[in-house]
């Protein structure tokens, strides 16, 4: 196929199991772990934990990504047809989970719903993204998603140029977030308190950029509708070897203090996180031996 199917819009040669785009991947779904998961919102993973399938590739690429050995194709996944997905889908819901939470799933959007229309689990489906889609993306997961979990990252042209090549992230990603607040309404949590359709919207203080995060904040509560959830995270872990000013370092106390009374400020609700966010333990291991069993026998 010719893919525009994100923001990018490469026009790339995608083959089933090969690609020329920015994402790197062919059409046909690289899984890389598929797990409970203890660590994501409260209302997400809960006691049981939130059923994460984790695809490989990504159409942002951002240069701190923490998943950065499947992001970037360096750890290869288990290529799944659609029928094999949705069999996946079925053995992540049996493991008692809360939801299937697909994370970075945008460039395989297409086999990921020919999955959910094969076998939709009973229980909610959460797109977990990096918020630069398209609204196109956003309608056709109409009756296929119940959840969208994505970021809302960068506010300055210059910044989403500098993080991800990306000069258009703001624009694009608040426009497809406006679309899935819209088609998801507002948030509908269950008797223990679990999101069961809505938009939580999630975002990442960075270093030397806290007024960044006070804009994006405006834009949720000013745009989005009252209501709408946020994620103040404060789990940025420097990586080495980074060139953008400032990503040597953690996020300070004072810095995420200045965010989270902005968010407070705001009324905006949702979560706000500890210092001891900011650590590599929170990094799922890929292909461990709890993907490696639910993968058997898939073809």
């Amino acid at each position: 196929m010719i893919c525009n199917l994100c923001p990018r819009r490469c026009a790339a040669l995608r083959t089933q199991t090969h690609g020329l785009g920015y994402c790197r991947m062919g059409t046909l779904p690289q899984v890389a772990r598929a797990a409970r998961h203890l660590w994501e919102e409260p209302c997400i993973s809960g006691e049981q934990g939130s059923g994460t399938v984790f695809f490989c590739g990504c159409q942002l690429g951002c240069v701190f990504c923490q998943n950065a050995p499947i992001s970037t194709g360096k750890v290869e996944g288990r290529t799944l047809t659609p029928r094999a997905l949705s069999e996946l889908f079925r053995r992540v819901e049996a493991l008692g989970v809360h939801n299937i939470n697909l994370v970075s799933p945008t460039h395989f959007a297409p086999a990921i719903f020919e999955a959910l229309r094969l076998y939709k689990p009973a229980m909610p489906v959460v797109w977990n993204s990096g918020g630069y889609e398209l609204v196109e993306m956003v309608k056709a997961a109409q009756g296929l998603v119940d959840v969208f979990l994505p970021d809302l990252k960068y506010y300055r042209p210059e910044t989403g140029a500098e993080m991800a090549a990306a000069p258009d992230y703001f624009d694009v990603a608040m426009a497809a977030i406006e679309a899935m607040c819209a088609q998801t309404g507002a948030p509908v949590y269950d008797a223990a308190g679990m999101l069961t359709r809505g938009t939580l919207v999630r975002h990442l203080v960075m270093p030397l950029r806290v007024d960044e995060t006070e804009a994006i904040l405006t834009a949720i509560a000013t745009r989005l509708p009252k209501g709408t959830p946020v994620s103040l995270m404060r789990q940025y872990t420097p990586k080495e070897g980074l060139a953008p000013k400032g990503l040597n370092r953690r996020v300070t106390a004072r810095e995420y203090a200045r965010a989270r009374d902005k968010m407070l400020a705001l009324g905006l609700n949702g979560y706000v996180q500890g210092a001891g966010a900011a650590s590599g333990a929170f990094t799922p291991a890929f292909m461990d031996e709890e993907s490696t069993l639910l993968f058997e026998g898939l073809v």
